[in-house]
């Protein structure tokens, strides 16, 4: 009766402590789980709650096995504990790794934008610098242009102007010439005209009166005729070079009634070849005078069928 009262006793315990252990591996299992299981984000403490079914009993088996699984209990949260704590230690460590790595990334960042800035700036600086460079070059080749456009309308304006004082000289000088060559020609008709009017008076009057005057016109005659044919040879005598101031050569001169010049020849040498041979050259290079028909016979024969000159390098007389 007693061993079948024991039994019982021990059938009783049996359910319930099995039921409990059950209870508290499927606890450790999930909390494994979760453990392993659990997202990255800050851990909330798990509450680990334990049921301990009170047995209707209060034997020593059951107090034993209550106070084993409340120590079981007891050790699964101390280790819940250290794990947890080594999870905050971890998650602060990371935290602060974190923190430290941003103050590092954002210390990198400023220095690249601080460089990006200061690279920004010398890129400004040194474009500034070229435009004022490029203004400043643009400015003096303006300057250049202008000074030259400046320079060229000065030089036109003092060619134009020495053009049109050369021009106003060459006019000048143009007019002067006509006026001279004008008086020349006048002075020259006048001559002329004396001279017909003298040998017309001359024919036209009465013996006496034509010696008479025959004397007075002749000098005057003369004289112009003389004048006409230094003239002329002078234009023809080109000046050699060995002929010099102070020397003197006469020529002979021998000439037709119509005023051709038929022979020249040297009467008294200079002592110069060259001078001697240009005299006598010029002479012969005039040809003809028809001026010489204006003389009656007697007058071209006596004065001027031979006629002596005398030449001078500076001058020219008969």
């Amino acid at each position: 009766m007693q061993q079948q009262s024991v039994r019982s006793s021990s059938e009783s315990y049996f359910w319930p402590t099995v039921w409990a252990v059950a209870l508290h591996a499927l606890m450790f299992a999930m909390l494994f789980v979760s453990f392993h299981f659990a997202p990255e984000l800050p851990p909330a403490r798990p509450i680990v709650e334990a049921t301990l079914y009170r047995l209707n009993s209060k034997s020593p088996a059951t107090t034993q096995t209550t106070q084993k699984i409340a120590g079981e209990a007891e050790k699964t949260k101390a280790r819940q504990y250290e794990v947890e704590q080594l999870e905050t230690k971890k998650e602060e460590q990371q935290k602060q790794e974190a923190a430290e790595q941003k103050k590092v990334e954002a210390a990198k960042q400023a220095e690249a934008k601080k460089q990006t800035e200061a690279k920004k700036a010398e890129e400004a600086k040194k474009a500034e610098q070229k435009k004022q460079a490029d203004i400043a070059k643009k400015k003096s080749e303006e300057e250049k242009k202008k000074a030259a456009a400046e320079e060229a309308r000065k030089k036109a304006a003092e060619q134009a102007k020495k053009k049109a004082a050369e021009d106003a000289k060459k006019k000048k000088a143009a007019a002067e010439a006509a006026k001279k060559k004008k008086a020349q020609e006048a002075a020259r008709k006048a001559v002329d005209d004396k001279k017909a009017q003298a040998l017309a008076e001359l024919l036209g009057d009465t013996t006496e009166r034509q010696r008479a005057m025959a004397d007075e016109v002749g000098d005057e005659v003369a004289g112009s005729l003389d004048d006409l044919i230094i003239k002329l040879v002078s234009e023809q005598w080109q000046r050699p070079p060995s002929a010099r101031n102070g020397m003197s050569v006469e020529v002979l001169i021998q000439m037709l009634p119509d005023g051709t010049i038929v022979n020249a020849s040297v009467t008294r040498s200079s002592g110069d070849a060259p001078f001697d041979s240009s005299a006598v050259a010029a002479v012969k290079n005039v040809v003809r005078i028809p001026e010489m028909q204006q003389l009656d016979s007697a007058t071209f024969n006596a004065m001027y069928r031979q006629r002596r000159m005398i030449f001078k390098p500076e001058d020219l007389s008969l």
